[in-house]
């Protein structure tokens, strides 16, 4: 496959969001690596969607708090596509709804690898790709975070909403770090959104038990998040890194 011109690297882009995202970013432009973890069919439906729009796209399988499955993830977009200008940082999981006195530590810290260390080690290796000093001309990083990190989500997902204030925190820090590198890195914070997600937390129907509570009264759609990702990729974002979209109806 010919070396494309833009390429994009959406974690958990076989459903939801990330999909939404992978198809907006081919629809712009991208050649887009569609990672996935264990759901191949529909990554691959994703692949296939794309493809038949006339784009480019590749599924790469790997768990994201897996070291050894991250390098090998980028080193396979390396292969496809040689090169990478944009890194979405959307791979992500929710557990059951419950109160922090119940989590047990195998729940904390599973949430904290897929969540926070994921997105650490993509941002490492987008930086060794994007920055100059790695014979990179710079990109642009969007760290999908969550409502969840300001509102701290109370008996339901306090650990999730951690994991995701820590997202903001690497957002923050690792924008100022490589800002010099020509590499953008900001986040988009979704409120709540119709998706799958919701049902690992055990409530499918959250969306509609909650939004009227959101000052819009309706929940997002998974292509509202994917437009304010994909303007934060583009050249219209140019001064802006260290920031954050919130896509959140107002809440």
């Amino acid at each position: 496959m010919a070396a494309a011109s833009k390429v994009m690297l959406v974690t958990g882009a076989g459903r939801g969001i990330g999909a939404a995202v992978a198809m907006l970013a081919a629809q712009r432009g991208y050649a887009v690596g569609v990672n996935y973890h264990q759901r191949r069919e529909p990554a691959e439906a994703v692949v296939q969607a794309i493809r038949g729009q006339g784009g480019e796209a590749v599924a790469v399988q790997a768990d994201v708090a897996r070291e050894d499955q991250v390098l090998a993830m980028f080193a396979r977009v390396d292969e496809v596509f040689g090169r990478l200008d944009a890194l979405v940082n959307n791979a992500g999981i929710l557990d059951l709804q419950t109160r922090v006195e119940q989590m047990s530590a195998a729940r904390i810290s599973r949430m904290l690898s897929t969540n926070v260390l994921g997105p650490f080690l993509c941002c490492r290796e987008a930086v060794r790709r994007m920055a100059p000093s790695h014979g990179g001309q710079g990109g642009a990083i969007v760290n999908v975070s969550s409502m969840a990190a300001r509102l701290g989500s109370p008996n339901e997902y306090v650990d999730y909403a951690a994991s995701k204030g820590a997202v903001d925190t690497l957002t923050i820090g690792l924008a100022k770090e490589v800002a010099g590198d020509g590499i953008r890195v900001n986040g988009v914070r979704p409120g709540i959104i119709y998706t799958e997600i919701h049902a690992s937390g055990g409530e499918p129907g959250r969306v509609d038990r909650v939004k009227s509570a959101v000052p819009l009264k309706r929940g997002g759609t998974p292509e509202e998040v994917a437009a304010a990702v994909l303007w934060l990729c583009s050249d219209e974002a140019s001064y802006t890194t260290g920031s954050f979209i919130d896509v959140s109806g107002g809440r």
